[in-house]
């Protein structure tokens, strides 16, 4: 697997393996494909309420496996301004496109200047190869 599927670059992560994405005023929210990896097939996801508030790297929702159940961390503080219903029924839209159809939440009200406590893809791919 190359490094541009395992971290594209554009994105933000967090050492969590959350990571984001601006798209206009909205900034969406998934899992990386290390955690999607680690974590096997997902089988549940308990997405936030829409209209809940979250504090950055503050639990956001839930994603379970076959092997775990794991906490996902909000990578900006804001308010969840849309789920990604589509993983009611088909959870393992976070195995097969991690940075695309498997995204989370998309939240606004977030505050620009939390990226600056994110990684790029470059620190993201480093921290990896450290073993984290």
């Amino acid at each position: 697997m190359s490094e541009a599927k395992k971290a594209p670059e554009g994105i933000y992560y967090t050492k969590e393996h959350e990571w984001v994405k601006l798209e206009g005023d909205l900034a969406v929210v998934g899992l990386t494909d290390f955690a999607q990896d680690q974590l096997g097939d997902i089988t549940y996801v308990e997405l936030p309420e829409v209209e809940a508030e979250v504090e950055q790297m503050g639990e956001m929702c839930v994603v379970e496996s076959v092997k775990t159940a794991a906490d996902v961390y909000a990578p900006l503080g804001g308010v969840v301004a849309e789920v990604n219903s589509a993983l009611e029924d088909a959870p393992e839209l976070i195995n097969q496109d991690c940075y695309g159809a498997g995204w989370l939440v998309k939240l606004s009200g977030f505050d620009q200047a939390e990226l600056d406590n994110l990684m790029d893809a470059a620190a993201y791919v480093q921290l990896m190869a450290q073993g984290e």
